[in-house]
């Protein structure tokens, strides 16, 4: 049961930050309420949240699922495939410190959280624009030396993995059509999303509830016979910026 989750807000320059989103500029103030009403939706999951204020220095700093990989046993801190996100991770290790054992990503490696979809204790790993083969190497030796077992994924059409693909329970994914047919989840449930709709395939699992992004009926009506509680979060501001429900947490 997940029982923790980091978070950090928006800084006033967060439209500066990297997208190839093409919808449009971001709009500060609804990015803010926004964030809030995630925020509330976390401790809605019965989760305590650390809020981090924004590091101007990071426009994307409010995505802090990209600046570590959490597990039971240990935390990896990533080396951000961005060199404008570098750093990031930082302010996050500082919070972990008193949480978890420690390791990183080494150059020249690159991980991004996003890129990391975690199913049972098999981590599926993407190997994307944002990480490389050398980072997805030195997550998967790290990820073995305690145990863990997981695979690569390439990502083509997508920024990160869990842009397209993500886990809600029962051995479901929701997945665009990318992931779809790819072997490596050839023997789970699925549900998939149309491209018109791809944004909707990031979703995020806690405990016994559900965040989906608001906006998509197909998939809140596919989701109604699941003994989930699913909550519809307005994500658009973040949309924007390439960024989705699990890219604005850390859980554990």
């Amino acid at each position: 049961m997940l029982t923790q989750a980091i978070v950090r807000k928006p800084g006033k320059n967060f439209s500066d930050g990297l997208t190839d989103a093409n919808l449009g500029m971001p709009d500060f103030k609804i990015a803010l309420k926004q964030h809030a009403q995630y925020i509330e939706a976390l401790l809605q999951c019965g989760l305590k949240v650390t809020v981090l204020e924004a590091d101007d220095k990071y426009p994307d700093g409010c995505f802090v699922e990209d600046t570590a990989i959490i597990t039971e046993k240990v935390a990896i801190l990533t080396n951000p495939g961005a060199a404008s996100r570098k750093g990031e991770e930082q302010a996050i290790k500082e919070v972990l410190n008193s949480y978890k054992t420690l390791v990183s990503i080494r150059p020249p490696g690159t991980l991004d959280g996003g890129d990391v979809l975690r199913i049972e204790d098999h981590f599926y790993i993407g190997i994307s624009q944002r990480t490389n083969q050398e980072g997805a190497n030195q997550l998967s030796t790290i990820l073995g030396i305690y145990g863990y077992t997981s695979s690569h994924i390439p990502v083509q059409n997508v920024l990160h993995l869990k842009t397209g693909i993500t886990y809600i329970q029962n051995n479901t994914v929701v997945t665009i059509a990318e992931f779809k047919d790819h072997p490596a989840f050839a023997d789970f449930h699925k549900i998939e999303i149309t491209d018109e709709s791809s944004h909707a395939a990031n979703c995020l699992p806690i405990n016994d509830k559900l965040l989906i992004a608001k906006g998509y009926p197909d998939l809140k009506n596919q989701l109604s016979n699941w003994h989930l509680e699913v909550l519809e979060m307005d994500m658009s501001e973040f949309g924007k910026m390439d960024g989705g429900l699990t890219c604005l947490s850390l859980l554990f």
